[in-house]
């Protein structure tokens, strides 16, 4: 009985999961030959305050790749 874990950031709709679960199971029915009925998938959605690279949280390397609003830059003044 295969068990596949996906682990992926949070955000995706349900179509695309299910999708993706669909698409994982037919890989592993055709490349192992395991029944359908067998397969296990399960996804886990990490938030992105908890998934980071090299130190940084994919929410901080979202914020800092953002460049300010016209709003923020009228509000401090900074251009």
């Amino acid at each position: 009985m295969p068990l596949v874990q996906l682990h992926i950031l949070e955000g995706r709709s349900p179509e695309m999961k299910k999708r993706a679960i669909m698409e994982v199971t037919e890989a592993l029915h055709r490349s192992l030959g395991a029944p359908r009925e067998n397969i296990r998938v399960v996804i886990y959605e990490i938030p992105r305050s908890h998934w980071a690279v090299g130190g940084v949280t994919m929410e901080e390397k979202e914020t800092k790749s953002t460049p300010p609003s016209e709003d923020s830059v009228a509000s401090t003044g900074e251009k």
